[in-house]
């Protein structure tokens, strides 16, 4: 894909990946729409975007409310003239035991992680149809490969994203609609900022700016994923394919180091 001129919404636009991403594309010369839950944050992003020559707009709202996802169907379709580009970005993250996690907090991961992308790709579907090079970014988690104790509910959820977009991303082959699933690691973002985990457990910081990069090539290059981590991630991949028991071990020598770690990590 080309992104100059495309028409990209992006949600969870005011920080993290989200903005970087937004920065990314419009420095390519893409025209952007942000929404996110904070009105304050979105306009701050707008306007460090615009101070840097890019067309940018806001449209506050929470993913999760259909009355939300409507209007940025509408914005979209007023502010850019319709949508090229859907980056399914916003996420919510709680750690910790699953049975000490609220069925609140367990809901709210579903509903932002996985719910909203499908419902809000639905309803842009007929845009990105319009578009005749549509595309559909899905912003995964590296814990929806390989799933991470601790993270049982974002596992769930981020895992059905992932095959969520590869169902859909055959059901529109031939369709002009692609659709990228991203994953990636932890990432310098305040998303992980009550996570304490380190490098030896698993949660060694990636540069948000070096993360989104390799997603901006994933959608140059018409990628189906987007996995970050090298040759170390793609071994451990395959060992949680051909050996699962030897990762559960690995996993049982560090476990009570990582629910120490990890159990504040709340983000939603």
């Amino acid at each position: 894909m080309i992104v100059a001129g495309k028409r990209v919404v992006v949600t969870g636009g005011s920080s993290g990946i989200g903005f970087e991403l937004a920065r990314q594309l419009g420095a390519k010369g893409a025209r952007l729409l942000l929404t996110g839950r904070r009105p304050d944050a979105l306009a701050s992003a707008v306007e460090r975007l615009r101070g840097e020559g890019v067309e940018a707009h806001s449209l506050p709202g929470d993913v999760t409310d259909a009355a939300a996802r409507a209007a940025l169907v509408d914005g979209a379709e007023r502010l850019l003239g319709g949508v090229d580009v859907l980056v399914n970005n916003a996420g919510g993250v709680r750690a910790g035991r699953l049975e000490d996690t609220g069925e609140d907090e367990l809901r709210a991961m579903i509903e932002v992680d996985l719910l909203a992308p499908i419902l809000l790709t639905r309803a842009l579907l007929p845009a990105l149809r319009a578009s005749g090079d549509g595309l559909a970014v899905n912003v995964a988690s590296g814990i929806a490969q390989m799933g991470v104790p601790f993270y049982a509910g974002y596992a769930a959820a981020k895992g059905g994203l992932w095959r969520f977009g590869e169902a859909l991303r055959r059901e529109l082959k031939g369709e002009g609609v692609h659709v990228l699933t991203v994953f990636p690691g932890a990432t310098d973002t305040p998303m992980m900022s009550s996570n304490h985990a380190g490098a030896d457990l698993g949660f060694g910081l990636q540069p948000v700016a070096d993360v989104v990069g390799s997603i901006v090539d994933g959608i140059e290059s018409d990628a189906f994923e987007v996995v970050r981590g090298g040759e170390a991630r793609a071994a451990t991949l395959d060992l949680n394919r051909t050996d699962p028991a030897a990762v559960d071990a690995r996993f049982l020598d560090m476990k009570p180091r990582l629910e120490a770690a990890v159990r504040d990590h709340s983000a939603l």
